[in-house]
């Protein structure tokens, strides 16, 4: 008798921890879910920026072309052609910088986007772990109804006696 009701208070530990470890693991996928949807919100972030940062390296080289052009007209106002060819210069520098700009936005995006497959896959494991202690949990407390009900039995038949 002394040996069942251990054996159910044992149960009964393990069904609770094993609940316990459930709700953890839930926690967790939670928390990366959530941090999956902030990466996720980066990249989007990132894609947009990235796309602004292309259009302004083609405005400026629009800008440039048409600075160039001017320079070559202008070739016999000395002046003004060197203005432009300041002003030349200026866009060439902006030109770089935008893709510079452009490659380190790539570059995070690539970056964000490994993470996020990272974190995905870390998610897909937990939940995996997840679904075992669930059926961990669920066979547990299966097998304590399953010995609460032989105790029952046997106190009925003892009762009985």
């Amino acid at each position: 008798m002394d040996q069942i009701k251990k054996r159910l208070a044992a149960l009964r530990e393990e069904a609770d921890e094993a609940h316990a470890k459930v709700e953890e693991l839930s926690s967790k996928v939670k928390t990366l879910e959530q941090d999956n949807l902030t990466k996720e919100q980066e990249i989007t972030s990132l894609s947009h920026k990235n796309q602004l940062l292309e259009s302004e390296v083609e405005k400026l080289e629009g800008g440039i072309k048409d600075a160039k052009a001017q320079a070559e007209e202008s070739g016999a106002h000395g002046q003004q052609n060197e203005t432009l060819q300041r002003r030349l210069q200026l866009l060439e520098e902006e030109a770089e910088e935008a893709d510079r700009n452009l490659r380190e936005a790539n570059d995070k995006l690539r970056q964000t986007d490994v993470k996020s497959g990272h974190y995905e896959r870390k998610v897909q494991a937990l939940e995996s772990a997840r679904d075992q202690w669930e059926s961990k949990y669920e066979e547990m407390a299966k097998k304590y109804t399953d010995t609460k009900k032989e105790l029952d039995d046997f106190v009925a038949e003892i009762g009985n006696i």
